[in-house]
């Protein structure tokens, strides 16, 4: 049975533990082997650089770090509200797809 990730590339997630709590935003990139996530405009880090051919001046650079999955909860794009997944097969296939508890509306 192929289960895919209950998180995906473009969804809206909430962080609900560390220091940007509350915040919410859209996945940009997932490491599901690593069990990470890098998320728009969550978790900036600053990165020194030095001046190069493309970047003449250099400097302090602001860009999201990864996060924890542990650390994402789903927002439901119906109902718009935090939420878990269930999974439920589609017909008779072995396809599975992702469920929101909370109003029962598909979320793929």
């Amino acid at each position: 049975m192929n289960v895919k990730p209950r998180l995906h590339k473009n969804d809206i997630v909430t962080v609900i533990s560390g220091k940007d709590r509350g915040k919410s935003g859209k996945i940009l990139k997932i490491f599901p082997k690593r069990g990470l996530a890098i998320v728009e405009k969550v978790n900036f880090i600053k990165r020194h650089s030095r001046p190069t051919q493309k970047m003449p001046q250099g400097g302090i650079l602001e860009k999201e770090a990864p996060v924890n999955l542990s650390k994402l909860k789903l927002i439901c794009n119906k109902c718009n509200e935090v939420t878990r997944v269930e999974y439920k097969p589609m017909g008779d296939q072995e396809k599975f797809v992702r469920i929101c508890k909370k109003c029962k509306e598909m979320l793929d």
